[in-house]
């Protein structure tokens, strides 16, 4: 099979693809394939033992240094790599087997994992040390996300692709729900290395999974010859659907100013609210409630629109406005399962627009360009957000993380609308009462025929 060119695919338009709501006994329905089930434990162990390395990494910067900025600089150097090799893995996704990068990619990153938890353990961390490494798992990283986005796809077939999409973003959640109270209880009974070190047995338990797997049953998606050009290819495919040029553009805003969250919920811990290593996995642990929800009712979802990712942008950005401008710690509290819910719906309907509109032969780099914005957009942010935390005031960076993303949602929805001659309408129906309709024509006046004049 042949990659598919932008001459071949004519562009989508901006309006919507249409998606029939699944029989509750279908709500997860992926789970029926016998190696997505095997995918689907070793992501939840993975999930869960990274949040916990996550949190306790950016404790630990945090321990050394005292400065948010260099935490949110560690979410940088982690994610830096996507910016800079991103477009490759993508290729390299296209043109290898998924199954033997994930192995590949994961063996190494077990054995970076292991020597960052032994220096942090034996006492012996310092920064340079730990950016080095959290550079190196990063770089790693970059090739693992999107052969593993559209391994996916070869575990479960079309027929379940959007379903597993959600359950996929259930299991990270629930892992982002369960990993930063165990981070915040490791570190302080034991310290942040050994949260480190969980994470290197939840790779290789997930190797060893992915080996299990049968396989017989993997529909193998057709690997993209090798040519010239084929960054530009893909290039030219998203430019050439709107789905998926302006999902990536909304997205970067929300990933560089509205995804941070570590560097932001750090400052709140240690600065506003003096909480410390527990509030702050406490403050994760609240928002992973209400993603996980938000991944649950994205199960049910049975349409999707370009609308309905700007309208879930503008309702994330809106309630980290919300949390920023807390008067007082309990509605801060109750704030952040509500950032949770709203990011997850924004986050799982972008994904499934960006692998519905790509055909399979090439959206190995159509996902690594969507990796590249998210990952690469907190890479610019991390640094950014913590530097407006340490100077402004956490609460102030929070506002400016809402804000923007907002903003923007309203701007490109205010083109879209006037590139498709469309408007917004109130109406009475129940459960719509915004819509975007074409705009209605008004007639030319009606002329009489110009009469001779004497």
């Amino acid at each position: 099979m042949v990659t598919l060119t932008p001459d071949q695919a004519p562009p989508t338009t901006p309006i919507a693809i249409s998606m029939q709501r699944p029989a509750w006994r279908d709500t997860f329905g992926a789970l029926k394939v016998h190696n997505y089930r095997l995918y689907v434990i070793a992501q939840f162990i993975a999930h869960t033992a990274g949040w916990a390395q996550r949190i306790a990494v950016d404790w630990l910067v945090l321990e050394i240094t005292g400065s948010v900025t260099l935490v949110g600089l560690t979410i940088a150097l982690q994610f830096l790599p996507t910016l800079i090799l991103g477009a490759h893995a993508g290729v390299v996704a296209d043109r290898f087997k998924k199954r033997s990068v994930l192995i590949f990619c994961q063996a190494i990153i077990a054995g970076l994992n292991l020597v960052l938890a032994i220096i942090a353990i034996s006492g012996n961390a310092n920064l340079i040390a730990v950016y080095i490494l959290v550079l190196a798992v990063g770089t790693l990283q970059v090739f693992d996300n999107p052969a593993r986005t559209v391994f996916v796809n070869e575990m479960v077939g079309p027929r379940h692709i959007r379903n597993a999409i959600s359950v996929n973003a259930s299991i990270f959640h629930l892992g982002a729900l369960i990993g930063p109270a165990l981070s915040g209880i490791l570190i302080v009974a034991v310290g942040s290395g050994w949260a480190i070190g969980a994470n290197v047995i939840a790779g290789l338990i997930g190797i060893i999974l992915i080996v299990a797997m049968r396989k017989k049953d993997l529909l193998i998606a057709p690997r993209a010859p090798r040519h010239k050009g084929q960054i530009r290819e893909a290039a030219r495919y998203v430019l050439s659907k709107p789905t998926l040029f302006w999902t990536l553009v909304m997205v970067a805003f929300v990933a560089i100013f509205g995804m941070p969250m570590p560097a932001l919920l750090a400052g709140m811990a240690d600065h506003v609210y003096m909480t410390g290593a527990t509030g702050y996995g406490l403050y994760n642990s609240l928002a992973a409630i209400g993603a996980l929800v938000g991944a649950l009712a994205s199960t049910r979802r049975s349409t999707l629109r370009l609308r309905t990712i700007m309208i879930g942008a503008m309702v994330y950005g809106l309630m980290l406005i919300v949390a920023g401008l807390a008067p007082f710690y309990p509605l801060f509290l109750v704030a952040l399962p509500a950032i949770g819910l709203a990011r997850l719906l924004y986050m799982t309907a972008g994904e499934t627009m960006m692998q519905l509109s790509s055909n399979l032969a090439i959206r190995g780099r159509i996902m690594a360009f969507w990796v590249m914005v998210v990952v690469g957009g907190q890479a610019i942010g991390g640094p950014l957000m913590g530097w407006f935390a340490e100077n402004l005031g956490a609460k102030t960076a929070m506002v400016i993380s809402g804000a923007v993303p907002t903003l923007a949602a309203i701007v490109i929805a205010i083109l879209l609308s006037r590139s498709g001659k469309l408007r917004v309408a109130v109406t009475a129906k129940r459960g719509k009462w915004v819509a975007i309709v074409p705009k209605r024509r008004v007639p030319a006046p009606a002329t009489k025929p110009l009469q001779p004049t004497h």
